[in-house]
């Protein structure tokens, strides 16, 4: 093992040559090692991890998957699946060699996490148990496709949790009113909640807008960003999905409320957020109108499933609603089916009324 100890502090280092992806020879040196020991342990993982061999640890592979997947990802994107690896795949599965995690492992690790309760007894959501899966099985998939993993253990097993649309909740026009009510005396959180319930935007969206995203003539608001909060700074970032890019028409009573509170902001520039806050911000806001108004408490991005069934309601097609609120119109379709009204009674009638019309022409 190329290992040589710095008589200048004691300290040992590596000195090896690897094979980069273009073929060439190149060579790394690593210095800093306590002991003789930890400098070949890091020699002998840098190796495998150039090379792709699986007879690694699952923290070891958990680099290279960074290394593959981060620069094709957004930042926060990433930073989301980041956690997820530190604080739930890591702690059980770090020191396990890769190539020898099997189902019997995977199931104790998702009965641990099932019978998980936070400090107020409570068990992770069912959307979030599947997104830590999903993550496990991501980094297992990008193993099998890319270095030999002969199969997919996490797959096997199966899933737990399950998709946000069954998590749905969803406030009445009422409902909301009555929430609104509560917290006007707050300006800049009644204006915020008033873009998010009839704008139906995403949270991210509504926290990046400046008042250069407003038509006050044509009565638009156009969404192209989103604002994120990535270690203690504030990011705007493109918005979630292409179909995310759109413009919005606004009803009357908002685009006036909107002027006037982009009026009210003090020395505000065309390129300034109008709501200089974080999420958090909005969570607590939250909390304050559902207590003093009695409304049930939802999350901040049920506001958005709202304003969807709101335009549900009103009878608006699939395709008309997910141009609004930047989805495609099968995923309104799927997610919000049972929202539609039924159509059955009306097909039926119309067939009769062919069939009829078919026999008077026979």
């Amino acid at each position: 093992m190329p290992v040589y100890k710095d008589d200048k502090n004691g300290t040992w280092y590596v000195m090896t040559r690897y094979e980069d992806w273009k073929g060439e020879k190149k060579q790394k040196c690593k210095r800093g090692f306590p002991t003789r020991k930890e400098a070949q342990e890091w020699e002998r993982t840098f190796q495998q991890q150039n090379s792709g061999d699986l007879d690694m640890t699952f923290e070891a592979f958990t680099e290279v998957y960074e290394k593959d997947v981060r620069p094709r990802l957004k930042e926060n994107t990433w930073l989301s699946k980041e956690h997820i690896i530190r604080t739930k795949l890591l702690p059980y599965f770090g020191k396990r060699i890769i190539s020898e995690i099997g189902t019997k492992d995977v199931i104790a690790w998702q009965n641990e996490l099932l019978a998980h309760r936070d400090e107020k007894k409570q068990p992770y959501s069912p959307t979030y148990l599947k997104s830590i899966h999903n993550q496990l099985v991501a980094i297992l998939n990008h193993a099998v496709r890319h270095y030999g993993l002969k199969s997919n253990p996490a797959s096997k097993v199966g899933y737990i949790g399950s998709k946000e649309s069954e998590e749905m909740q969803f406030w009445t026009k009422e409902e909301y009113l009555k929430f609104a009510e509560a917290v006007m005396d707050k300006p800049m959180s009644y204006y915020a909640f008033e873009m998010l319930y009839w704008c139906g935007i995403r949270e991210g969206e509504l926290l990046a807008l400046t008042p250069a995203d407003f038509d006050f003539k044509s009565s638009t608001v156009t969404i192209n960003k989103s604002y994120q909060r990535l270690h203690g700074t504030d990011v705007i970032t493109t918005p979630k999905t292409k179909k995310s890019v759109r413009t919005i028409k606004m009803p009357g009573f908002l685009c006036e409320e909107m002027q006037d509170y982009i009026g009210s902001i003090y020395g505000v520039k065309k390129k300034d957020r109008i709501f200089p806050v974080t999420k958090d911000f909005l969570y607590h806001e939250m909390d304050r109108g559902c207590k003093a108004s009695g409304v049930k408490r939802i999350r901040v991005h049920d506001i958005r499933h709202s304003h969807v069934s709101l335009l549900i309601d009103m009878g608006f097609s699939a395709v008309a609603i997910a141009d609004r609120v930047g989805h495609e119109s099968i995923d309104i379709t799927y997610r919000y089916a049972h929202l539609f009204p039924s159509k059955q009674v009306d097909m039926a009638n119309r067939l009769d009324s062919e069939r009829m019309v078919e026999e008077h022409v026979s």
